[in-house]
Parts: C-alpha cells; structure tokens; sequence
C-alpha cells in the first residue's frame, strides 16, 4: 500500500518457497505455469486484478529463502476504482479479530550488534580506499520483543499512517515501509526510484539547510551516482529508451535521502521477476563493482540478511507489478521482532556518523512497534 493505493490480501491458495540464485527463474516460471491452469474472469484488466502473487525475494543467493504466496481473496483499490479478487472459495468476509497492541518493546542485541558493525563499516572502508572496490552497503539488526504476540496490523497501521509516502508491505512476516521502488511494470512501461545519500535531522539545523547540505555533498552524490548506474546499465538492454531524472531530495519524517527516477519503454513483454533478476542487487543495497560488494557483505556482516534488501512486492497474471526493496522493516514471529537497518559506503565514510545513520533508519520500524 501507497498513500491509499494498493493491495491487501488474506488466506493462501498456494505457495512457492525458493532459494538459491536460480530463485528469480524458478519463481518466474512457476508463476507462469500457475497462471496457465487458471480460468480468469477478470472485468477490470488493470494491473493488480486477477491472479496475483505476493513476493518476497531473498537477498543472497545463499542462504536465503524466497517466497511466493498466492492468496485466495485479495482487495485492491487504485485511481478511484476498487475490486475483490477470489481464488476458489476464498472467504471474502472473513471474521476479523480485534487489533493488538503490545505493553512492552524491549530491545537486545542482533547477530550483528552496533559495535561490530562499526568495526565493519571500519574494515570496509579500509578496504575502498585500497582499491579494492567503489562502494559497499552494510547492515546490521536488532531485537525487539513484546509482552504479547505481534499483530502485523498494528505495525502496518503506525508505518502507512506516519509514512504514506512510503510502499508499507507485509509477506510472510517481512514487514516495513520503504521508500524504494525497485521496479515497476506497466505494460511496456518500466520505473524506478533510486535512492541513496541521507541525511537526518541534528543539531537544530533546519529541513532547507539539511537538503542544501546533501545536494552539495560530494560523498553523497558519489554514492548516489553508482546506485543510477548499476540500476540503468542492467535495466538499459531490456529497454528501446530510457531516462533519469533526478537527483532530487526526498523528505520523510526521519531522514532525507537523494533520489531519482528511471524510466524505460521496454523491448519485449519481459515479465516483472525477470527483470528483478537482472537488477538486483542494485549498488543501493550492495555495492560497486557487485560481485566484489556482495562477497565483501558476506565477509563483513557475517549474518543472514533473511529477505532485508530483497525485492518485496507483487505480481500479476500479465507480468505486471511492483517490487520496493525491503528496507525499514522487521522479520516478524510471535513476540518477537528481527529490525534492519544499512548505510551506503564509499571510502570518505566514517564509521560513527554510519553507525547515526543506521540508528535513524531503524527508528521508523521502532515507532511502529512501539505505537508511537
């Protein structure tokens, strides 16, 4: 869901887990054949009706589970029209709980707690300005536990309320609000809004001032230049035309970020997973040249990022959809909460004003949890 627009669904009637880095292929395929075998009366024809599935991808190609659900009633509204979409008997009138809060939040440590990671992002620095490569993304977690059993829509609820410019997004237990739309496909239409180089509110200064300071700052734009570039050059041989716009400031309530949009006319009906295979991982969650950046990830962290910094989203019968990428969010079971947060590094980083960046990151995700 986007500023109202979006989609909800409940129930599931089938499911597809992956994993490996065959996963994006696996999962296109699947989806095709499912869709094959379906008998789709379908009046509107807009992206989002008929069959859909919800994705969540996994970061690594190893270890790292994917999946695929296909639920049996979804509701979607966008540009003032609104449908439900069964599978089945799927129950378009479920009975609905009472909303849960939780009493408590109390936090702990991750497998990666803020000391090491800053003895990472030092490491990782080192490393940059060696040569070794241009740009690298690392990300550290936290715990949270509640008193009571998590309700996801309480979460959701604080998120799209506080963020609504946000993609808010719940797939088996990954849930977040991200401000980065990996891909979205139209038709022949393909989009993108990158981001990378934040900022976030200090010492007084002012919300101008703060976006002065981030269009004027070279670290920023550097790390911001190779997010657009690794995002275009694996998007442009899909693509008859193509253009950036940007960067602009993005303004959320907890950090500023650069931002721009891509936008491509594509060549042939190439499917949404498809495309998410070829881009992913963009130099906005894991660096510059890729290889050596996702290797050094593994290094670094020494942790597995689940389906943080994945491709999070949905996808229709036509190959149609949008994945964000799961960032601001939390791996949610029972009472307990697994929260993400990562900075973009070049090598005139330093290591304590990333470990400030992170803390920003993570605190839309506390909010939430927190009812704040």
């Amino acid at each position: 869901m986007r500023d109202g627009s979006g989609l909800v669904g409940w129930g599931e009637a089938a499911r597809l887990e992956v994993s490996g880095p065959d996963r994006f292929a696996q999962a296109d395929k699947w989806w095709r054949e499912f869709c094959a075998h379906l008998d789709v009366d379908d009046e509107l024809g807009v992206p989002g009706s008929g069959p859909v599935a919800f994705i969540s991808m996994a970061f690594a190609d190893s270890p790292g589970d994917s999946v695929l659900i296909v639920p049996e009633v979804v509701v979607g509204r966008r540009n003032g029209q609104q449908w439900i979409t069964t599978i089945g008997a799927g129950d378009t009138d479920p009975e609905i709980a009472p909303l849960s809060r939780p009493s408590t939040v109390r936090y702990a440590n991750g497998q990666l707690p803020v000391t090491q990671y800053r003895e990472a992002v030092r490491e990782a620095v080192a490393r940059m300005r060696g040569g070794e490569l241009d740009k690298v993304v690392l990300a550290h977690d936290l715990v949270a536990v509640t008193d009571k059993r998590l309700d996801q829509r309480f979460v959701l609820q604080g998120l799209a309320r506080r963020y609504p410019e946000c993609w808010a997004y719940a797939v088996d237990g990954l849930v977040g609000a991200t401000p980065e739309l990996l891909l979205r496909r139209t038709g022949a239409v393909v989009d993108s809004r990158v981001l990378a180089g934040t900022t976030w509110p200090h010492d007084g200064v002012s919300d101008e001032e703060l976006a002065s300071a981030l269009m004027a700052s070279e670290k920023n734009l550097e790390e911001h230049d190779y997010a657009i570039t690794s995002l275009a050059e694996t998007l442009r041989p899909f693509c008859t035309t193509m253009s950036v716009e940007g960067p602009s400031v993005l303004r959320l309530p907890n950090v500023s970020h650069l931002s721009s949009d891509v936008i491509g006319t594509l060549e042939s009906s190439v499917s949404l997973l498809h495309l998410g295979s070829a881009v992913h991982p963009t130099a906005a969650v894991g660096g510059t040249p890729r290889l050596d950046a996702t290797t050094l990830i593994g290094q670094l962290e020494g942790m597995d990022r689940g389906r943080y910094a994945g491709p999070v989203g949905w996808i229709d019968g036509n190959g149609d959809g949008e994945l964000g990428i799961a960032l601001r969010c939390a791996q949610i079971s029972g009472s307990t909460a697994r929260l993400f947060a990562g900075c973009g590094l070049v090598a005139d980083s330093d290591p304590d004003i990333e470990v400030q960046e992170a803390h920003a990151k993570m605190r839309p995700m506390r909010e939430a949890l927190e009812g704040l």
